[in-house]
Order: structure tokens, then sequence, then C-alpha cells
């Protein structure tokens, strides 16, 4: 005979994935109007510290969406940045997700259009973003492998015991450092080296072709850490740089958590393969990750 369906059994019955979007959504949200002009961006997504903006209309909804690899491209092109507009930059239209809707929605509407956050909607209106980081701590168990952000650049975390960072835990991410990440990488950094910038200088030397900044390359080791559920401070970096990375190559780091160091730190085995599947950085890190409040808000 069937339980009888009381209130503890339907309580029981319950899963993560009845979570709402609204429970787990960040409110703050980044958005600028069509008309903003590309510099503008750029100071935003800088001030915010955020990977994209939301281009909205004058209701408030969204139109559209520009991300920090959209203003990169603009400056590797010269593009004018007074003259143009988020309008001429935008990519749409804009995937989204209701407000009461599930969290398992909402990831696999991540997973479908290989993106890594979603504007959340209530009638209409804009009230917040999810994002993988934000489901991280209610779907540890769902693989968000397959996800491929706007810049190119693919991640996962696998969560092996309880929601939160922990011994066993393992952030990927992976990325084509092509010859627009290189450039731009060096305009910042200021390292103009030819080995880098010049094809015929680079056939000259030992490697017989451009490679990678290191330091660039290793960039992918900090964005997988960035993964981990939390805010994630890097405290720490050991690296051997074991082999070159030729510029168009897709590079992929691996990030292990292997000690709980107390205080909220912890340290981490960190390697970098190239595309194929050949190991070209190894390293430990240490971080400090506290909880996202915001977050969890």
């Amino acid at each position: 005979m069937p339980p009888a369906d009381d209130d503890r059994t339907r309580e029981e019955r319950l899963t993560t994935f009845d979570v709402a979007v609204r429970e787990v959504m960040r409110r703050n949200v980044e958005t600028v109007t069509p008309d903003a002009s590309a510099r503008t961006l750029v100071r935003q997504l800088h001030e915010a510290d955020v990977g994209s903006v939301l281009v909205v209309d004058r209701t408030g909804a969204p139109v559209g969406i520009v991300t920090d690899s959209d203003v990169l491209a603009l400056v590797v092109a010269d593009s004018p940045l007074d003259e143009t507009t988020a309008a001429d930059c935008l990519s749409a239209p804009v995937v989204t997700v209701d407000a009461e809707a599930g969290i398992e929605t909402a990831a696999e509407a991540l997973r479908e259009h290989g993106i890594d956050q979603v504007p959340v909607l209530d009638d209409g209106a804009l009230v917040g973003v999810v994002s993988v980081r934000e489901l991280s701590y209610y779907l540890p168990g769902l693989s968000l492998s397959d996800v491929t952000t706007r810049s190119g650049g693919e991640y996962a975390y696998e969560d092996r015991a309880a929601p939160g960072i922990d011994v066993g835990d393992v952030a990927r991410f992976s990325k084509r450092l092509d010859d627009g990440d290189v450039r731009a990488f060096a305009r910042a950094s200021g390292d103009e080296n030819p080995l880098h910038l010049d094809a015929e200088y680079a056939e000259t030397t030992r490697f017989g072709h451009r490679i990678a900044h290191g330091v660039l390359t290793l960039g992918v080791v900090s964005a997988a850490l960035a993964r981990l559920p939390g805010l994630v401070i890097y405290l720490s970096q050991s690296v051997r740089f074991v082999g070159p990375v030729a510029v168009g190559d897709r590079v992929t780091a691996v990030c292990e958590v292997v000690d709980a160091l107390g205080g909220s730190r912890f340290r981490l085995y960190t390697t970098v393969y190239d595309d194929d599947g050949e190991q070209v950085i190894e390293g430990e890190a240490v971080v400090l990750v506290e909880p996202d409040e915001e977050a969890r808000a």
C-alpha cells in the first residue's frame, strides 16, 4: 500500500529543481541604452567588473547584449569608440528566462544557447540575471561542460561532494587563443615581443611560428578558478611553463582542489593542456573563497 500523501511525504519529494529562478538570481544588472557609446560600454564593463552588459529600450526591456569580447573586437578593429554605439555591436535576440521558472530550466537555456548567463523577466520586465555561478550552488551535480561562453570559452565545474568548494572539486576552462587575443594582450601588457606578433620573425626562431604569451596562457587558470562557487580571491600561483602554445590553439585549464588549508583557503593543482592534450603549464594555486552573499540574495 503506498504511503499516505501527507505534507511530509510531499516535502520529501521536493528536489532542488523546485527552486525558482527568482530565489537565486542576482538583482543588480548592468544595463545601457542602444545609443550608449562603445567607450561608455568599456568603462561600464571595467568599473562593474562584469563580462557583459544588457542593452534595454525605453521601457527597460532587453533588446540585446554586449560582451567584453564584443568590445575587444571593436578595439582590435580600431573602431572609433566614441562614434560606435551599443546598437552597432549588440547581439540579439536576447535569451531570457521567467522568474518563476525552475532553475533546471535556466540551466538548460544556458547549455542550449551556449551562454554563461541569462536575463530574468517578470511579466516582461527585467528583474535580474542568473548565471552558472548562481546555479552551481543549487545544481552541483548538473553537468554544464557543454556550455560555451560568448568569449569562445568552455567551462565546467565538478562538485564531487556537498554544494560549495571542497577537496576533490575540479574547475575547468577552455579557450582558443586567437590572433585578436594575443594582440590585445600585447597592447594591454606592453609585451610586444615579435615572437608573439611577427610571423616572419617567429619563423626564424626555434619554435618556427608565433606563440602566445605565457602569461596570457596562464590566464585560463584564473578563468577556471573564477568558476569556483563563491567569491574567489587569488592569493598565490606557482607556475612552470612546460611547452609553447601556438597562436590559434585551444588551451584547457584543469584546477583540482587538493587541500583545505583552513580559514576558507584552498590549495589547487593547476595544469594547462594544448590542442593535442600535451601539458603546457603546471603549478599550484592558493585561493581564498568566501560565500558570495549577493549571489545568494
